[in-house]
């Protein structure tokens, strides 16, 4: 079953208030940051819709405030794809599929990344397999979207804010429903 536009924006509704995970922010205002820094940084509209969704995973498998907490891993970057692939583009899935990885790839390619994630990302990190080795790495950074994916990554860890003005939830279903659209027609 595919989510309609009406659907995301549903979803966003009804459970964007929740936390993010140990973060000063909110499932929507992490999504709403992640879009901006996207489109603040001049990605093209299938990243940015991207950066917007990357973690719509997350509000289809509510597992409370903070699962890494927990020892869960939610498995978001996967859950979502199932739902968005009859109406989105590669250009949009794949780095939402591959953002998790990109963290792991950072940790092992960039030696002050690690030291930049918050307390629940280096949580996570573990709970997603860990630091990539220099082949893993080297083998993620081959792959169709792999540059989309690090880019979505560092605006992922930097959408986490207090009080960040961005742009309104209307503002990115008008991008999703534009990608949709393009998506649809291809």
């Amino acid at each position: 079953m595919a989510l309609s536009l009406n659907d995301i924006r549903s979803l966003f509704e009804q459970y964007g208030k929740i936390a993010y995970s140990g973060e000063p922010v909110t499932q929507l205002e992490h999504a709403l940051q992640s879009g901006a820094l996207a489109e603040q940084a001049g990605a093209g509209e299938e990243l940015v819709a991207a950066a917007f969704l990357h973690d719509l995973g997350h509000l289809l498998n509510l597992q409370g405030e903070t699962p890494t907490e927990r020892g869960i891993d939610d498995l978001h970057q996967y859950f979502a794809l199932p739902f968005l692939r009859p109406v989105l583009s590669d250009a949009v899935l794949e780095p939402i599929r591959l953002h998790v990885d990109a963290k792991r790839c950072l940790c092992a390619i960039d030696e002050t990344y690690f030291g930049q994630l918050s307390a629940d990302s280096v949580r996570s990190l573990e709970l997603q397999g860990g630091i990539f080795s220099r082949q893993e790495a080297d083998a993620f950074l081959r792959k169709p979207y792999a540059e989309d994916a690090l880019r979505l990554r560092r605006w992922d860890d930097l959408a986490k804010e207090e009080h960040r003005a961005t742009p309104d939830l209307d503002h990115y279903m008008n991008v999703v429903e534009r990608v949709m659209n393009r998506s649809l027609t291809a």
